[in-house]
């Protein structure tokens, strides 16, 4: 067994502080649009790109930076999109137009997509060695998306009441020259893969990724019966088609098919789809709730959600890790997002003449102890038996999953609140009915998440040692899962 790197610590508080950045950068903007959009001119059904073309590349571009990160070292990709990410902050707060704007936005997609698969390719090779280390740094990892998401509403605000819009984008330049600094020192290099980038393969799956998001995030603004909408849906659809047709014939393919025949690798990736397409729809729809109900302003808003959050990181960081050795990975990730159901049924029953603690704090807590039971070990089961070469594949993987399946559920659960009443604004009755029906349907994705680990999820026969690690993290004898 290889010895541990001494710098592993710190490294970790680099990957952390990577992943904080990459969520901080989805919420950061909220508070700062309608001030940009003055500034800019943009147009009020243009205003919402300055937030979809990050997602639309981010997610689009996950799996070719997992691939990437194999071929070329974590470590160098890492950088490149950290360097990515840096200079396109610097042209989102100088932007004068709209275009400009939304071209450096996407930018920033394309770098956090470059960050987030070599970022846990990362910390798994630093963490392998110990079972018991890699789920406490899988717990600091995870604790840092919830705080990003927290923090960028907060920063959001003060940077651009004390400041002025551009600060939201600035504020990402000395962090990224920090770690650009750091990361040559502290982050293992990475191992790296011979052979040719699949180019027909990248191309494929990144416009398939790209339309079918674009699609997603376009329909309940124009509804799903739009030109744009079809096409890009039907377009996504057909390129998906070629990329797997692409990567049976391909010598060296972007995606070898035969990963997901890595034990727990395909159920863990659609649990992880089903956990980010009920939570995110949660996270969503309870911020509306807040203002356009209870009559919050954003930040207030934000300062709601902070009990939610440190349960989160207090969980993530130190109870996940118990409750995973003593009842394993797969009855946790169950368990947790069967919590999640009951946490959204919670919040289903919020009223129109409601209160932050009667009809928020508990349900939204609730939620918070399902998550951090259930991101942990899926993204664990995910990724515990990926072979080293393909640790950057897999990790692009399940971060694409998670972020489609977030895109998706959000698209889902916007249309069954519409289709209930709420886009009829003004009308705290109406709008309550619809983000109601949103949590109950987000709540029966959480339960289809459950039965798929559940079901499917199993302890890998092959490699006696890596299942025991993945199942029992912590080394405890256990009953059975």
């Amino acid at each position: 067994m290889s010895q541990p790197s001494p710098h592993r610590w710190r490294a970790l508080g680099i990957i952390a502080l990577a992943q904080f950045m990459v969520i901080m950068d989805t919420s950061i903007i909220g508070v700062a649009l309608p001030k940009m959009g003055a500034d800019l001119g943009f147009g009020p059904a243009d205003l919402s790109w300055v937030f979809n073309a990050y997602v639309v590349a981010f997610g689009g571009l996950l799996l070719l930076g997992g691939k990437l990160s194999d071929v070329f070292g974590a470590r160098r990709l890492f950088l490149i999109g950290f360097g990515i990410l840096t200079g396109a902050s610097i042209l989102a707060g100088a932007a004068q137009t709209p275009g400009v704007e939304i071209a450096a936005r996407a930018l920033q997609g394309a770098g956090a997509a470059f960050i987030a698969p070599t970022s846990l390719a990362m910390l798994m090779q630093l963490f392998h060695h110990d079972p018991r280390e890699l789920t406490k740094a899988l717990a600091l990892y995870g604790a840092a998306a919830p705080a990003g998401g927290t923090a960028g509403v907060f920063l959001g605000g003060v940077l651009t009441e004390a400041l002025s819009w551009p600060w939201v984008f600035y504020v990402n330049v000395p962090v990224g020259l920090l770690v650009l600094a750091l990361s040559p020192r502290w982050l293992p290099a990475g191992g790296r893969t011979r052979g040719r980038i699949d180019v027909a393969g990248a191309v494929t799956i990144t416009g398939s990724l790209s339309l079918l998001v674009f699609g997603v995030v376009r329909g309940p603004e124009v509804g799903w019966d739009h030109s744009s909408v079809v096409g890009s849906l039907v377009a996504g659809a057909v390129l998906l088609g070629a990329f797997v047709l692409i990567q049976q014939v391909r010598r060296e393919p972007l995606m070898p098919l035969g990963i997901f025949r890595t034990p727990n690798l395909a159920a863990a990736n659609v649990a992880m789809a089903l956990l980010g397409a009920a939570w995110v729809p949660m996270w969503f729809f309870l911020n509306l709730y807040l203002q356009q109900v209870l009559g919050y302003k954003p930040f207030a808003s934000g300062a709601a959600l902070l009990p939610m959050t440190f349960a989160m990181m207090v969980l993530m960081v130190g109870v996940t890790e118990k409750v995973a050795g003593r009842l394993g990975f797969r009855t946790t990730l169950a368990s947790g997002l069967v919590v999640l159901a009951a946490g959204l049924g919670v919040l289903s029953s919020v009223s129109a003449g409601g209160s932050f603690v009667d009809d928020v704090l508990f349900g939204s807590l609730v939620a918070a102890v399902g998550m951090s039971l259930a991101y942990i070990p899926a993204m664990f089961a995910a990724m515990a038996n990926a072979k080293p070469s393909d640790a950057g594949l897999a990790s692009g993987i399940v971060n694409t999953t998670y972020q489609i399946g977030s895109a998706l559920g959000l698209a889902a659960m916007t249309a069954v609140a519409t289709s209930n009443g709420a886009d009829q604004l003004g009308n705290p009755a109406a709008l309550v009915d619809g983000y109601s029906s949103a949590f109950v349907g987000a709540a029966v994705i959480a339960v289809a998440g459950a039965a798929v680990a559940a079901l499917f999820l199993r302890r890998p026969q092959a490699q006696p040692a890596a299942a025991d690690s993945a199942d029992n993290p912590t080394g405890q004898r256990t009953a059975a899962a």
